[in-house]
């Protein structure tokens, strides 16, 4: 039976005691990015319910202990080392989930570049061209070739691709990323409108901050500075995320498609500054 913290998303009871009950006992979910601060939490969330994983990540080293970590049955469970930049290793990951699944259940395209890439007159175009294949080409291409299964097999899949707040907000340095997360907005409801005739349904999550999350480790007063923006005053845990992915995928939610959700402690509404008292 699984078990999952009450969720700060606020779905309330219901969706905890539908989880409860093993909405997704052998469900088969695939995670990209899943090696990530996100991808683990969301694929952590998936294994506790019960559901059967295939966990896709680059950096291979990251991923092989992960099974383990989560304490899932190696026997069926999936993981591939996929390079999201090159369409022949998404190939590759959708030709292994064929051959043992036929086709999955659900799709989350957590994976994402967020590099601090410096002014756009000085960008390397090589280096916009890696941001747009990982953060928008990719889950083109994932959300192509697993529903392309799905419809094959008659399965009414449900995909939640990982957007970001930045697709309404630029930042100086980090526009190519804005535009990527701006972009697969987009191209989520696209998906989402096109695939809707076979029953697959497709919306995006925005996660909030979580320290830790860049490659680098975060100094404290970084991270002291970035919370005190947020409205509701901390940081992403482990479960906002995962829960309101986790009802994207349910039956909870069977009349959404097309939606972008932000979970995020407010941080995307606007510029936040604490009230200061009067005097």
């Amino acid at each position: 039976m699984a078990h999952l913290c009450a969720p700060a998303f606020g779905l309330g009871l219901t969706f905890l005691v539908e989880a409860r009950v093993g909405e997704f006992v052998g469900q088969k979910v695939i995670v990209t990015g899943a090696a990530g601060i996100h991808g683990k939490w969301i694929a952590a969330a998936f294994a506790r319910a019960g559901a059967t994983l295939c966990l896709s990540d680059l950096r291979a080293d990251k991923l092989a202990p992960l099974p383990a970590e989560l304490e899932l049955d190696p026997a069926v469970t999936l993981t591939h080392a996929t390079d999201l930049r090159e369409a022949s290793s998404i190939a590759e990951l959708a030709g292994l989930v064929e051959r043992a699944w036929g086709a999955p259940d659900v799709l989350i395209n957590v994976a994402g570049l967020y590099p601090r890439t410096g002014v756009l007159h000085d960008l390397d175009p090589d280096v916009f061209d890696t941001i747009m294949a990982v953060n928008v080409r990719a889950p083109f291409l994932t959300v192509r070739a697993f529903t392309k299964q799905m419809i094959a097999k008659g399965v009414k899949g449900r995909i939640v691709n990982i957007g970001s707040g930045a697709a309404r907000q630029m930042v100086t340095g980090s526009v190519t990323y804005c535009t990527s997360k701006a972009a697969l907005e987009r191209l989520s409801k696209g998906q989402a409108l096109e695939l809707a005739p076979f029953g697959i349904r497709v919306n995006v999550v925005e996660p909030g901050f979580a320290a830790g999350s860049e490659v680098s480790t975060l100094p404290a007063d970084y991270v002291a500075r970035m919370e005190a923006k947020i409205p509701l005053g901390r940081s992403s845990g482990p479960d906002d995320a995962s829960a309101a992915v986790m009802f994207l995928c349910s039956t909870r939610s069977a009349f959404v498609t097309g939606a972008v959700v932000a979970v995020d402690g407010g941080n995307s509404i606007g510029t936040y500054q604490p009230a200061t008292p009067s005097g």
